[in-house]
């Protein structure tokens, strides 16, 4: 085994941008030229890639292929704890049919795959894909054993990445509590990651809901923040902060709600903290001395 790699492979949980190094050896052990790797929670997917696969990568991610078809659930489902070759676990017609192969790589000259599904405990799914031309044949096995050796090395990292995030979540709500500030950490799809003690001491303006959600009481304050949860992305190029004013269950106090769009790595793949949301009170200005 490489030792020098599984090193690299490790080093990735504290610098994403190495990934695409990493990816694009795994490859080359396969027998593919390059690799990707594909983070999912729900409908939200974030990648990264070595240079070959990288164009494709993008596109599975962001047109939504992943969700299409059999192929990634057959394969979770599986929970193989190795890499699998596609005609493993699917004949050849069965492949014909798949639209990731149909409708996306086919047309490119893509006609092989190989992959391995890792679940992660905070509550993604990982799973590296090689992918490699027609005319070079399926995988071999001797492939996938080779990969084999790295796949725990490669579980572990992703599963350091991904509590290394949630502990950034949590050190980042915690900050705002020293100064003051009720805060909280969300994901990209709005899931709350980490809650300072500071806003959980607020009932009457927020509702805890099932799955680490919240709701605000106040109904316009709470379309307001679900216009700006799904309105992120375009925040985070503009480094846009949305404020808006929310009010008690009773109605008799009111807050600022802020929130404040987290820059993300474009290769930071794992739990990323999408946005923290701070309340400040509503002061009254005070009256001028005469």
């Amino acid at each position: 085994m490489d030792t020098r790699l599984v090193d690299r492979i490790y080093e990735s949980c504290f610098a994403p941008d190495i990934w695409p190094e990493v990816l694009d050896e795994i490859g080359r052990i396969g027998g593919a030229p390059g690799a990707s790797l594909f983070v999912s929670k729900g409908n939200a997917v974030n990648w990264t890639a070595s240079p070959e696969p990288r164009g494709r990568a993008e596109k599975i991610a962001t047109e939504g292929w992943l969700l299409r078809g059999t192929i990634v659930g057959r394969l979770f489902a599986l929970r193989h704890p190795g890499f699998l070759i596609d005609v493993e676990y699917f004949t050849p017609e069965e492949l014909e049919r798949e639209p990731i192969y149909r409708d996306l790589w086919r047309p490119l000259g893509v006609g092989w795959g190989m992959a391995t599904a890792i679940p992660i405990p905070t509550g993604e799914n990982a799973t590296f894909v090689l992918s490699r031309p027609t005319e070079f044949g399926p995988f071999g096995r001797a492939s996938a054993e080779r990969l084999d050796e790295l796949r725990p090395h490669l579980a572990r990292s992703v599963l350091i990445s991904a509590r290394l995030q949630l502990e950034r979540a949590r050190v980042s709500g915690e900050a705002l509590a020293a100064l003051g500030v009720p805060a909280l950490v969300f994901d990209e799809i709005g899931k709350v990651l980490s809650a300072n003690a500071l806003i959980e001491a607020l009932p009457d303006y927020l509702r805890w809901q099932a799955f680490d959600r919240i709701s605000l009481k106040d109904k316009r304050a709470e379309r307001l923040l679900h216009e700006a949860i799904a309105a992120l992305d375009a925040d985070q190029a503009r480094g846009g902060v949305r404020s808006f004013p929310m009010r008690s269950a009773e109605e008799d106090t009111a807050m600022v709600a802020h929130l404040i769009p987290i820059r993300l790595s474009a290769r930071d793949v794992f739990v990323r903290c999408a946005a923290i949301l701070a309340l400040t009170p509503v002061t009254r200005p005070q009256a001028q001395a005469g």
